[in-house]
């Protein structure tokens, strides 16, 4: 099969259209919802590979390596309802705001993005109708059902990061990132630090301070404890860093929702001041 580009298309993308968002049925009482907006690096068939080599998609300019592995676990053994995007980032980025410039990608870490280069009105339109609003919708959907039946969740969203950027090592095995409420991310970085083997960063290797992100709309403006948890990819490519990631992350959620007093603070609607307008 070829793509639009006249270039061949790679097996992972060879593949019929298929709805925007993966969707794991799980407990809406339970008081957890898991978010994954980097999942895959499928491609809509009528995309082929946006003029890209095959080999880009093995890459994170594609998607966040290892991580849908973990949030499936993760779903599995809390009983969760989790949230996964189907496609790639590079057709669209579900982790940031209708009017941001890196919504579509034309230039992603030295990779020209031939199919995005050109993008008119009209496929951007296309793009946010089709893969981006759908994700949302869901969400909001969960997030809507639960808080009227009385049980307004905390939201966890898995991501990952390569271990060298730009040349320069990350000494970070897993980051915790957060904007205006501190709630989870300050159990978070308290239960991962007090592994002496782990070094964890705060709002590190990225800031969580992002207006219109995902957690920015479904946390930050609900007033929901939420936190984005960033993992190394080197320690989740494999399945074994993965089952252990996720039973180590699993394990430290149950201990929060055990403790009535944490899970009375994480799972009750709370706003903080203003939002965020930062980057």
């Amino acid at each position: 099969m070829t793509n639009r580009q006249g270039g061949l298309v790679p097996d992972f993308a060879a593949q019929p259209d298929r709805d925007a968002v993966q969707i794991i049925d799980g407990d809406l009482k339970g008081g957890v919802l898991l978010l994954c907006d980097h999942a895959s690096n499928a491609l809509p068939s009528s995309y082929g590979t946006l003029g890209l080599p095959a080999a880009e998609f093995a890459r994170h300019i594609a998607y966040d390596i290892g991580v849908a592995a973990v949030v499936q676990a993760m779903a599995a053994q809390l009983g969760a309802p989790a949230i996964l995007t189907r496609y790639s980032r590079l057709l669209i980025d579900c982790n940031r705001g209708h009017d941001d410039p890196t919504l579509i990608m034309r230039l992603s870490d030295g990779a020209i993005v031939p199919g995005n280069r050109h993008l008119d009105d009209a496929e951007r339109s296309h793009r946010i109708a089709s893969y981006y609003d759908p994700y949302h919708e869901v969400i909001r959907d969960q997030l809507d059902r639960a808080i009227a039946a009385g049980y307004p969740p905390m939201i966890v969203s898995l991501h990952s990061f390569t271990p060298i950027w730009r040349g320069t090592l990350r000494p970070w095995h897993a980051g915790i990132l957060w904007d205006k409420d501190p709630r989870l991310a300050r159990h978070l970085l308290a239960e991962l630090r007090a592994d002496e083997l782990l070094v964890v960063g705060d709002n590190e290797p990225y800031s969580g301070r992002l207006y219109g992100d995902c957690l920015w709309q479904h946390g930050t403006s609900r007033g929901l404890a939420h936190a984005i948890i960033e993992i190394r990819q080197d320690l989740i490519e494999a399945p074994r860093g993965q089952d252990a990631w996720a039973l180590r992350l699993t394990e430290l959620i149950l201990n929060l929702l055990d403790d009535p007093v944490a899970k009375a603070d994480l799972t009750t609607i709370r706003h903080y001041g203003s939002f965020t307008t930062g980057t």
